[in-house]
Protein backbone atom coordinates (compact mmCIF):
# COMPACT_ATOMS: atom_id res chain seq x y z
CA UNK A 1 0.00 0.00 0.00
CA UNK A 2 3.06 2.22 0.34
CA UNK A 3 3.06 2.56 -3.26
CA UNK A 4 -0.71 3.88 -3.49
CA UNK A 5 0.43 6.48 -1.27
CA UNK A 6 3.33 7.53 -3.16
CA UNK A 7 1.48 7.90 -6.33
CA UNK A 8 -0.63 10.18 -4.74
CA UNK A 9 1.98 12.23 -2.94
CA UNK A 10 3.73 12.13 -6.13
CA UNK A 11 0.35 13.61 -8.02
CA UNK A 12 0.20 16.08 -5.37
CA UNK A 13 3.49 16.80 -5.74
CA UNK A 14 3.92 17.24 -9.59
CA UNK A 15 0.88 18.92 -9.40
CA UNK A 16 1.75 21.97 -6.84
CA UNK A 17 5.14 22.24 -8.91
CA UNK A 18 3.50 22.59 -12.26
CA UNK A 19 0.59 24.65 -11.59
CA UNK A 20 1.91 28.11 -12.42
CA UNK A 21 3.17 27.38 -15.74
CA UNK A 22 0.62 25.40 -17.07
CA UNK A 23 -2.66 23.17 -17.16
CA UNK A 24 -2.70 20.15 -15.07
CA UNK A 25 -4.81 17.02 -15.35
CA UNK A 26 -4.45 14.64 -12.60
CA UNK A 27 -5.54 10.93 -13.36
CA UNK A 28 -6.46 12.33 -16.84
CA UNK A 29 -9.15 9.61 -18.59
CA UNK A 30 -8.40 7.60 -21.51
CA UNK A 31 -11.47 7.40 -24.36
CA UNK A 32 -10.53 3.99 -26.04
CA UNK A 33 -11.14 1.80 -22.92
CA UNK A 34 -11.20 3.13 -18.83
CA UNK A 35 -6.96 3.59 -18.48
CA UNK A 36 -5.64 7.00 -16.63
CA UNK A 37 -2.37 8.68 -17.02
CA UNK A 38 -1.13 9.98 -14.08
CA UNK A 39 -0.13 13.50 -14.99
CA UNK A 40 -0.98 15.48 -18.16
CA UNK A 41 1.25 18.76 -18.86
CA UNK A 42 0.25 21.40 -21.41
CA UNK A 43 2.59 24.24 -20.83
CA UNK A 44 1.10 27.76 -20.55
CA UNK A 45 3.41 29.96 -18.67
CA UNK A 46 6.99 28.79 -19.56
CA UNK A 47 8.54 31.76 -17.50
CA UNK A 48 10.50 30.83 -14.73
CA UNK A 49 10.04 27.16 -15.41
CA UNK A 50 13.72 26.35 -15.16
CA UNK A 51 13.55 26.90 -11.31
CA UNK A 52 12.47 23.29 -11.26
CA UNK A 53 15.38 22.30 -13.25
CA UNK A 54 15.93 19.07 -15.49
CA UNK A 55 12.28 18.74 -14.34
CA UNK A 56 11.58 22.40 -15.18
CA UNK A 57 12.73 21.20 -18.78
CA UNK A 58 11.27 17.78 -19.18
CA UNK A 59 7.69 19.92 -18.53
CA UNK A 60 8.17 22.37 -22.05
CA UNK A 61 10.01 19.03 -23.92
CA UNK A 62 6.43 18.80 -26.00
CA UNK A 63 3.54 21.22 -26.57
CA UNK A 64 1.99 18.49 -23.76
CA UNK A 65 4.07 15.75 -21.74
CA UNK A 66 2.97 12.88 -19.40
CA UNK A 67 4.67 11.79 -16.24
CA UNK A 68 4.15 8.68 -14.63
CA UNK A 69 6.46 8.11 -11.59
CA UNK A 70 7.14 4.87 -9.82
CA UNK A 71 8.02 3.91 -6.04
CA UNK A 72 9.28 0.86 -7.22
CA UNK A 73 11.87 -0.18 -10.04
CA UNK A 74 9.35 -0.04 -13.43
CA UNK A 75 8.96 -3.09 -14.88
CA UNK A 76 8.81 -4.38 -18.88
CA UNK A 77 4.93 -4.53 -18.71
CA UNK A 78 4.69 -1.34 -16.42
CA UNK A 79 6.72 0.61 -19.50
CA UNK A 80 4.62 -1.22 -22.11
CA UNK A 81 0.83 -0.16 -20.38
CA UNK A 82 2.60 3.38 -19.66
CA UNK A 83 3.91 3.29 -23.44
CA UNK A 84 0.07 2.27 -24.66
CA UNK A 85 -1.77 4.82 -23.24
CA UNK A 86 0.79 7.58 -24.83
CA UNK A 87 -0.18 6.13 -28.44
CA UNK A 88 -4.44 5.89 -27.12
CA UNK A 89 -3.60 9.32 -26.25
CA UNK A 90 -2.04 9.90 -30.04
CA UNK A 91 -4.28 7.59 -32.20
CA UNK A 92 -7.23 9.79 -30.20
CA UNK A 93 -5.60 13.64 -31.62
CA UNK A 94 -5.03 11.93 -34.64
CA UNK A 95 -8.84 10.61 -35.21
CA UNK A 96 -9.88 14.51 -33.97
CA UNK A 97 -7.84 16.19 -36.47
CA UNK A 98 -8.79 13.87 -39.09
CA UNK A 99 -12.18 14.17 -38.51
CA UNK A 100 -11.60 18.47 -38.48
CA UNK A 101 -10.32 17.78 -42.22
CA UNK A 102 -6.63 18.60 -40.47
CA UNK A 103 -3.26 16.91 -40.14
CA UNK A 104 -1.89 16.67 -37.32
CA UNK A 105 2.01 17.67 -36.37
CA UNK A 106 4.31 15.42 -34.92
CA UNK A 107 5.28 18.74 -32.20
CA UNK A 108 1.57 18.69 -31.53
CA UNK A 109 1.40 15.13 -29.80
CA UNK A 110 2.55 14.49 -26.40
CA UNK A 111 5.79 13.06 -24.61
CA UNK A 112 5.98 10.41 -22.19
CA UNK A 113 8.34 10.24 -19.12
CA UNK A 114 8.15 7.53 -16.59
CA UNK A 115 10.07 8.13 -13.49
CA UNK A 116 11.69 5.04 -11.74
CA UNK A 117 13.76 4.86 -8.58
CA UNK A 118 16.34 2.54 -10.30
CA UNK A 119 15.84 0.42 -13.74
CA UNK A 120 17.63 -3.28 -14.59
CA UNK A 121 20.48 -3.14 -17.45
CA UNK A 122 18.21 -5.53 -19.29
CA UNK A 123 15.30 -3.28 -19.14
CA UNK A 124 17.58 -0.21 -20.51
CA UNK A 125 19.09 -2.24 -23.54
CA UNK A 126 15.88 -3.71 -24.05
CA UNK A 127 13.88 -0.92 -24.48
CA UNK A 128 16.88 0.67 -27.15
CA UNK A 129 17.14 3.21 -24.26
CA UNK A 130 20.09 5.57 -24.67
CA UNK A 131 21.81 8.33 -22.90
CA UNK A 132 22.69 12.02 -24.52
CA UNK A 133 24.59 15.17 -24.05
CA UNK A 134 21.74 17.32 -24.08
CA UNK A 135 20.03 15.29 -20.68
CA UNK A 136 22.94 13.80 -19.36
CA UNK A 137 23.09 10.60 -16.70
CA UNK A 138 20.32 9.08 -15.61
CA UNK A 139 17.97 10.09 -18.72
CA UNK A 140 17.57 7.99 -20.92
CA UNK A 141 15.47 8.47 -24.46
CA UNK A 142 13.48 6.18 -26.82
CA UNK A 143 13.52 6.12 -30.29
CA UNK A 144 12.35 9.42 -31.65
CA UNK A 145 8.88 7.69 -33.15
CA UNK A 146 8.17 6.79 -29.95
CA UNK A 147 7.98 9.83 -27.93
CA UNK A 148 9.18 8.44 -24.22
CA UNK A 149 11.70 9.07 -21.86
CA UNK A 150 12.64 7.43 -18.66
CA UNK A 151 14.14 9.10 -16.02
CA UNK A 152 16.54 6.42 -13.65
CA UNK A 153 16.36 8.82 -10.16
CA UNK A 154 19.36 6.96 -8.64
CA UNK A 155 21.35 6.96 -11.51
CA UNK A 156 20.77 11.31 -11.74
CA UNK A 157 24.23 13.35 -10.30
CA UNK A 158 23.68 14.86 -7.23
CA UNK A 159 23.02 18.71 -8.36
CA UNK A 160 20.35 21.53 -7.84
CA UNK A 161 19.44 20.63 -11.51
CA UNK A 162 17.72 17.02 -10.69
CA UNK A 163 16.60 17.96 -6.97
CA UNK A 164 12.93 17.79 -7.83
CA UNK A 165 13.23 14.61 -9.42
CA UNK A 166 15.33 13.21 -6.47
CA UNK A 167 12.68 13.76 -4.07
CA UNK A 168 10.83 11.17 -6.01
CA UNK A 169 13.31 8.30 -5.59
CA UNK A 170 13.69 6.21 -2.82
CA UNK A 171 15.49 5.66 0.38
CA UNK A 172 19.11 7.43 0.97
CA UNK A 173 18.60 9.44 -2.00
CA UNK A 174 15.05 10.52 -1.49
CA UNK A 175 16.12 11.36 2.02
CA UNK A 176 18.78 13.50 0.96
CA UNK A 177 16.93 15.25 -2.07
CA UNK A 178 14.30 15.92 0.91
CA UNK A 179 16.83 18.07 3.09
CA UNK A 180 17.92 19.99 0.14
CA UNK A 181 14.40 20.74 -0.31
CA UNK A 182 14.09 21.95 3.04
CA UNK A 183 17.00 24.75 3.06
CA UNK A 184 15.60 25.79 -0.54
CA UNK A 185 11.73 26.07 0.99
CA UNK A 186 13.26 28.72 3.59
CA UNK A 187 13.12 31.27 0.99
CA UNK A 188 10.82 29.80 -1.39
CA UNK A 189 7.16 31.70 -2.15
CA UNK A 190 5.22 28.32 -1.70
CA UNK A 191 6.13 27.46 1.88
CA UNK A 192 2.39 26.87 2.80
CA UNK A 193 2.20 24.26 0.16
CA UNK A 194 5.23 23.09 1.02
CA UNK A 195 4.14 22.27 4.37
CA UNK A 196 1.15 20.75 3.50
CA UNK A 197 2.81 18.32 1.11
CA UNK A 198 4.86 17.38 4.01
CA UNK A 199 2.24 17.17 6.37
CA UNK A 200 0.06 15.02 4.25
CA UNK A 201 2.29 12.92 3.34
CA UNK A 202 3.76 12.37 6.99
CA UNK A 203 -0.16 11.25 7.93
CA UNK A 204 -0.58 8.96 5.47
CA UNK A 205 2.69 6.91 6.15
CA UNK A 206 2.37 7.17 10.05
CA UNK A 207 -0.64 5.68 9.70
CA UNK A 208 -0.08 3.57 7.38
CA UNK A 209 3.00 2.35 9.33
CA UNK A 210 0.33 1.58 12.48
CA UNK A 211 -1.64 -0.44 10.00
CA UNK A 212 1.47 -2.42 8.21
CA UNK A 213 3.97 -3.97 10.64
CA UNK A 214 5.99 -4.71 7.11
CA UNK A 215 6.60 -1.43 6.14
CA UNK A 216 9.91 -1.06 5.03
CA UNK A 217 12.57 0.54 6.44
CA UNK A 218 12.89 3.42 3.62
CA UNK A 219 9.27 4.69 4.57
CA UNK A 220 10.02 4.44 8.31
CA UNK A 221 13.06 6.85 7.99
CA UNK A 222 11.41 9.24 5.74
CA UNK A 223 8.76 9.52 8.31
CA UNK A 224 11.46 10.53 10.74
CA UNK A 225 12.91 13.26 8.17
CA UNK A 226 9.66 14.31 7.10
CA UNK A 227 8.74 15.29 10.85
CA UNK A 228 11.27 16.96 11.64
CA UNK A 229 11.37 18.96 8.58
CA UNK A 230 7.39 20.08 9.29
CA UNK A 231 8.74 20.94 12.89
CA UNK A 232 11.26 22.88 11.81
CA UNK A 233 9.49 24.79 8.97
CA UNK A 234 6.65 25.52 11.61
CA UNK A 235 8.96 27.00 13.91
CA UNK A 236 10.57 29.34 11.33
CA UNK A 237 7.07 30.39 9.66
CA UNK A 238 6.24 31.00 13.67
CA UNK A 239 9.47 32.98 14.00
CA UNK A 240 8.80 35.17 10.57
CA UNK A 241 5.66 35.86 11.63
CA UNK A 242 6.31 36.99 14.91
CA UNK A 243 8.99 39.70 13.51
CA UNK A 244 6.22 40.43 11.11
CA UNK A 245 4.54 41.37 13.57
CA UNK A 246 6.93 43.73 15.90
CA UNK A 247 8.13 45.07 12.23
CA UNK A 248 4.29 46.00 12.06
CA UNK A 249 3.47 47.26 15.08
CA UNK A 250 6.85 49.79 15.39
CA UNK A 251 5.63 51.21 12.34
CA UNK A 252 2.08 51.42 12.92
CA UNK A 253 1.82 53.30 15.75
CA UNK A 254 3.90 54.36 19.19
CA UNK A 255 1.35 54.57 21.43
CA UNK A 256 1.48 51.57 23.87
CA UNK A 257 -2.38 50.81 23.29
CA UNK A 258 -2.21 50.60 20.01
CA UNK A 259 0.89 48.83 20.46
CA UNK A 260 -0.28 46.18 22.99
CA UNK A 261 -3.29 45.60 20.56
CA UNK A 262 -1.26 45.01 17.30
CA UNK A 263 0.74 42.34 19.64
CA UNK A 264 -2.51 40.93 21.04
CA UNK A 265 -4.04 40.57 17.22
CA UNK A 266 -0.60 39.00 15.48
CA UNK A 267 -0.99 36.57 18.70
CA UNK A 268 -4.39 35.62 17.92
CA UNK A 269 -2.89 35.43 13.92
CA UNK A 270 -0.01 32.86 15.04
CA UNK A 271 -2.45 31.36 17.42
CA UNK A 272 -5.46 30.81 14.54
CA UNK A 273 -2.97 29.70 12.29
CA UNK A 274 -1.33 27.03 14.43
CA UNK A 275 -4.68 25.43 15.02
CA UNK A 276 -5.06 25.33 11.38
CA UNK A 277 -2.09 23.31 11.00
CA UNK A 278 -2.70 21.11 13.29
CA UNK A 279 -6.72 20.60 12.14
CA UNK A 280 -5.09 19.80 9.01
CA UNK A 281 -3.26 17.21 9.92
CA UNK A 282 -5.88 15.52 12.34
CA UNK A 283 -8.09 15.32 9.34
CA UNK A 284 -5.38 14.09 7.13
CA UNK A 285 -4.56 11.18 9.56
CA UNK A 286 -8.40 10.60 10.23
CA UNK A 287 -9.41 10.11 6.35
CA UNK A 288 -6.34 7.22 6.00
CA UNK A 289 -7.54 5.37 8.96
CA UNK A 290 -10.99 5.58 8.42
CA UNK A 291 -10.96 6.33 5.06
CA UNK A 292 -13.56 9.44 5.30
CA UNK A 293 -14.33 12.08 8.02
CA UNK A 294 -17.74 11.50 8.21
CA UNK A 295 -20.32 13.36 11.03
CA UNK A 296 -19.16 11.91 14.36
CA UNK A 297 -15.64 11.82 13.62
CA UNK A 298 -15.75 15.36 12.80
CA UNK A 299 -17.25 16.36 16.13
CA UNK A 300 -14.01 14.94 17.68
CA UNK A 301 -11.70 17.44 15.57
CA UNK A 302 -12.02 20.37 17.70
CA UNK A 303 -11.14 18.77 20.87
CA UNK A 304 -8.14 17.15 19.52
CA UNK A 305 -6.75 20.34 17.68
CA UNK A 306 -6.83 21.77 21.03
CA UNK A 307 -3.89 19.07 22.05
CA UNK A 308 -0.41 19.34 20.66
CA UNK A 309 0.77 17.42 18.33
CA UNK A 310 3.05 15.44 20.42
CA UNK A 311 -0.31 14.58 22.40
CA UNK A 312 -2.59 13.60 19.72
CA UNK A 313 -0.51 11.83 16.95
CA UNK A 314 -0.10 8.35 19.25
CA UNK A 315 -4.18 8.97 20.26
CA UNK A 316 -5.46 9.31 16.47
CA UNK A 317 -2.38 6.64 15.41
CA UNK A 318 -3.36 3.65 17.90
CA UNK A 319 -7.12 3.89 19.19
CA UNK A 320 -9.40 2.77 17.42
CA UNK A 321 -13.09 4.41 16.48
CA UNK A 322 -14.83 3.35 18.83
CA UNK A 323 -12.21 4.21 21.83
CA UNK A 324 -11.78 7.70 20.10
CA UNK A 325 -15.58 8.52 19.71
CA UNK A 326 -15.81 7.43 23.56
CA UNK A 327 -12.46 9.21 24.43
CA UNK A 328 -13.81 12.80 23.18
CA UNK A 329 -17.54 12.56 22.88
CA UNK A 330 -19.34 12.37 25.97
CA UNK A 331 -23.19 11.13 26.72
CA UNK A 332 -25.27 13.98 28.05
Amino acid sequence: MTRFIHDQFSKQYLTELFTPYGQIEVSKDITSEVRQVDIFFTSTSPDNIEQLGILGKMGIYAASVIFEPFRNAVSKSEIRSCMGKLFDIHAEMERQNKRNDQRINETELPHLWIFTPTASEEILTGCNATLTETWGQGVYLLGKVFKTGIVVIHQLPNTPETLFLRVLGRGKVQRQAVEELEGLAKNNPHLENVIKLVNDLIAMLSARQQKEKDIDRDDQELIMKLSEMYQQLLEELKEEQRQQGREEGRQEGRQEGRQEGKKEGKKEGQQEGELRERRAMVESILQVRFGEVDPQLVQIIDQVTTMSREEFTPLLLNLSRVDLLARFIKDD
